[in-house]
Parts: structure tokens; C-alpha cells; sequence
């Protein structure tokens, strides 16, 4: 056999070893799995094999018989090798169980809904509503229904037995106090002043419990009167826009100029040849028989423009356009919005400002405030935090829309809903106090689930007796967020 040969089957021969030996560790965890089912009864059978210990030693006086006696006690030997297996791999520790991923909070789902509000408009030259109401539980409902009316806004008609009161300032509000039978739909409709030709009209409409604490449900509509056809905006002529102007004013100068050099330096060239051709000579003019010396000619001197026409002309190109560059420049600046809020750098989405009852959409939620009381001052519980409430301190409730309007659940946080009070102070929603709103359930617990609305109460305790101006809500803390400027 070569010597090559030789060398590769033992190397293949100690290959395969090396597998064996890699290989035997991986077996005992698989005898604990065997071992496994019979250990139960394996406690059991030790009585067992001890009880056949006194037959085997009654053998041992025939001992020095020959080996048939001894064959018999076989059967019992074979038993004790499998409780010392069990015995050897009870302390097995067992493997470690596959990674797993962190157990996730499941997205809240919204509680189902018992009355179901929708409001809509109507083509009318005055603003009007109408508002269905509609009990969709199995059994018959109290409810009250309150519809907030723009500030300054009066009602010429209310229907379903409703009454306008004040609802603080100069905001309004309607209330009708219903009873609703199951699986019943009542409509209601108002119909308010004529209002500014243009000016659209936002009055949110919310569905309470009986006291009027909790919210069923919200809705909210704008009416818009019918466009009036725009006037025709014509652009003024040519001849009439400054740029223009300071343009051809500029080109007129600098015509006028070069036209005053051309015709001053035809005269010079004039006068030079009336001058050279009236000049004789000594005789008179007549020629001599000795040819006179070459007179030189005169030098004759470039003509340049003049400075003063040269200052000129510059004065008058910076003029033009330095009155083009601000003209541009301050239409430019005129066409600047500013209250748009700076939505650049490291947030997410395009921050969004509005009114009472208007849907703003950020990056993740859509947030509609339907709606916003607050307390005689002194009335505030305690805090957040288990502590004492100001002296002076109230708690604000604004009832609040919100919307996942992405694919997947969203988390939002009670400590980045915030109401801003006068001179920039801001304080976040009151958690204990949202909590005891929405009866004992936490809406900031788990996330929102995609596609979901809930309408839900957020308490902000606030200190002073000047109500909140505007409230920042947003999804998470790199969200631009909305700003609802409040009446």
C-alpha cells in the first residue's frame, strides 16, 4: 500500500474520532428526555429491587455450585443499572431555553361605544346643523347632548327641545337632555345668525352620561359659505411696475449721455478741419521754387467720455438696481406666513395650529378638542403626585378626540399633553386626575391600537384664575405635535 494511502485513512480514522468524541456530550441530553417519563413510577420500584435482595443472597450458601444458579439472579441485576442511571442524571441540569423576546404591552382597544354622535351642515345662506344622535346599546339611554357655538355666534332656531346657555366668556353652548330608546336615532338641528360673508363656522357636538361627566361620544362640522365668484385681479401694465421704470429711466440716461458725447465730439472734429483749412502760408498761399520743410502734424488726442458722465452713468445702474434688489426683497418678505410654527431640525412631522373642534393631524395621532370647562378656583383635589393642590388651583377637563392614524399601535405619555396658561407657564395633564375621569381606567397604560378612536376626558390642575390658551398634545417626544388655541 503507497504511503500516501496509508497517511490519508489514517487521518480519515482520526477524523471520525474526533466527531465520536465531539458528539458524546450532546448525548445526555437527550437521556433526561427518555428518562423522563418513567420517573414517576421510578421512585416506586425501589421497594422492588430491594425485595429481591433476600432471595439473592439465599443463593450464595450454592455459590460454589456450578454457574447455572448463577444465571438466575440475572434478571435482577439488570434493574439496578436503570436506577443508577437515574440516579446519575437527576442532577442534569437542563438546557437553557431558547431566546425569547420581551413580552410587549397589547394595545388598548376602545371601549365599545353606546351612543354614536354625527354631525353635518347645510346648504343654507346662515350657518345651520344638523345632529344625529343614535343609541346603539340594547336598552333605553339618558343623555345629554351639548353643541359649542363659535364665540360671538347667536342661535335663530334650536329643535328637540334644546336651550342656548353661556358656557363661559363669550363662548355658548346648546344642551338638549334626551332619552333614547335602544337602537333608536334622534335628530336635532340649530340654526344660528348670519354671520361675515367667508367666515367658516366650527361648532363640535359631544354626547354625555346623564350627569354629564363622561363622554359617549363627539363629532364636529364646519360650514362654509358658498364661495362668492373671486374678482378678476389684473396685473398692472408694464409701464406701471417700478422695476420697469427705474429700468427704462436708467436706459434713458444712459442714451441721453451718449448722445451728448457723440455730438460734442463731431464738433471738436469740425472745428479742427474749418481751422486746418483757412491756415496759408507766408506767400499767401502761392508755391515757392524751394519746396518748404513738412510742417508736423498736431497731435491729436483720444477723446474719452467725460468723468462727470461716467459718475453719472454708475450712480444711475446702482440706483436701478439696488431699487430692484429691495423691491423683489420686500415682496418676498410680505409673503412670508408668520404664524407657522419652525417644524425644522430633529422633529417629526409638520407642527399644525387650530381652532376648537378642528381635526389637527401630526405625525402619528389626530387630536380633535371638542371641548374645555374649568372649576371655580379652590376646587382642585390633590395632586398627581398624592401632595396638596395650590390654594388657588382648579382642574381643567378638556374633552379630547384622539386617533391612530398609523399601521401599527402607538404609545403616548400624559406627561407631554401640556395647557399653557398666560405668560408662557405651561403645566402637563394631571395623571390621577385623568384617571379618576375615565373611571378608574388609564388611558396612557397601554398603547393605542392602529386605527382606533377614543374620546376621552384629560384634567389638567391648573393655579390662578385665568383659563388655559392653548393646549400642546403629540404622540411621542421628537413629535412636532398640535397647538389648539383655545377661545
Amino acid at each position: 500500500m503507497p504511503a500516501s494511502t496509508r497517511h490519508h485513512r489514517a487521518l480519515a480514522v482520526f477524523v471520525h474520532c474526533l466527531g465520536i468524541l465531539a458528539a458524546v456530550p450532546a448525548l445526555p441530553t437527550a437521556a433526561p428526555e427518555a428518562a423522563a417519563a418513567p420517573r414517576p413510577p421510578a421512585a416506586t420500584p425501589q421497594p422492588t429491587a430491594a425485595a429481591p435482595r433476600p432471595p439473592a443472597e439465599t443463593p450464595q450458601p450454592t455459590a460454589a455450585a456450578p454457574p447455572p444458579p448463577a444465571a438466575t439472579p440475572a434478571p435482577a441485576a439488570t434493574r439496578p443499572p436503570v436506577a443508577m442511571v437515574a440516579r446519575v442524571t437527576e442532577p442534569t441540569p437542563p438546557s437553557a431555553p431558547p431566546a425569547m423576546a420581551p413580552p410587549t404591552r397589547a394595545p388598548a382597544s376602545a371601549p365599545p361605544q353606546q351612543v354614536t354622535v354625527a354631525v353635518a351642515t347645510e346648504s343654507s345662506p346662515a350657518p345651520r346643523y344638523r345632529i344625529q344622535v343614535r343609541n346603539v346599546s340594547n336598552s333605553p339611554l339618558e343623555t345629554t347632548v351639548r353643541q359649542e357655538l363659535p364665540p360671538g355666534a347667536s342661535t335663530t332656531a334650536i329643535s328637540g327641545g334644546g336651550r342656548s346657555t353661556p358656557a363661559g366668556g363669550s363662548a355658548t353652548e346648546v344642551t338638549w337632555r334626551l332619552r333614547l330608546p335602544a337602537h333608536s336615532t334622534t335628530t336635532l338641528g340649530t340654526a344660528l345668525a348670519a354671520t361675515a360673508p367667508g367666515k367658516p363656522l366650527t361648532a363640535p357636538t359631544c354626547a354625555f352620561t346623564s350627569d354629564g361627566s363622561r363622554p359617549y361620544d363627539c363629532a364636529t362640522a364646519t360650514w362654509q359659505a358658498a364661495a362668492a365668484p373671486a374678482a378678476e385681479v389684473t396685473e398692472a401694465p408694464p409701464w406701471r411696475r417700478y422695476p420697469v421704470l427705474l429700468g427704462g429711466l436708467a436706459v434713458l440716461l444712459l442714451i441721453s449721455a451718449a448722445l451728448v458725447w457723440v455730438w460734442r465730439r463731431r464738433r471738436g472734429r469740425r472745428v479742427t478741419a474749418a481751422a486746418l483749412s483757412t491756415g496759408g502760408g507766408p506767400e499767401g498761399g502761392r508755391g515757392t521754387v524751394y519746396p518748404r520743410p513738412a510742417a508736423p502734424s498736431p497731435v491729436r488726442r483720444r477723446r474719452t467720455p467725460p468723468v462727470w458722465m461716467l459718475v453719472g452713468a454708475a450712480v444711475v445702474v446702482l440706483a436701478g438696481v439696488v431699487g430692484t434688489a429691495g423691491w423683489t426683497a420686500t415682496r418676498q418678505v410680505a409673503a412670508i406666513d408668520t404664524e407657522k410654527q419652525p417644524t425644522s431640525g430633529a422633529w417629526v412631522g409638520t407642527g399644525v395650529t387650530g381652532s376648537l373642534g378642528v381635526p389637527l393631524r401630526e405625525s402619528a395621532f389626530e387630536f380633535t378638542v371638542y371641548r374645555m370647562t374649568c372649576g371655580a378656583p379652590g376646587t382642585a383635589g390633590k395632586t398627581d403626585g398624592g401632595g396638596a393642590a395650590p390654594a388657588n388651583g382648579r382642574r381643567c377637563e378638556a374633552t379630547v378626540g384622539v386617533r391612530n392614524v398609523t399601521g401599527d399601535h402607538q404609545p403616548w405619555h400624559s406627561e407631554l399633553q401640556r395647557a399653557y396658561l398666560p405668560g408662557g407657564r405651561w403645566v402637563s395633564a394631571d395623571e390621577s386626575a385623568t384617571r379618576t375621569a375615565n373611571l378608574g381606567r388609564d388611558v396612557f397604560a397601554d398603547p393605542m391600537a392602529a386605527g382606533t378612536r377614543m374620546v376621552l376626558p384629560l384634567v389638567f390642575t391648573v393655579d390662578g384664575r385665568d383659563p388655559p390658551q392653548q393646549l400642546e398634545l403629540r404622540s411621542g417626544v421628537f413629535s412636532a405635535g398640535v397647538r389648539v388655541q383655545m377661545p
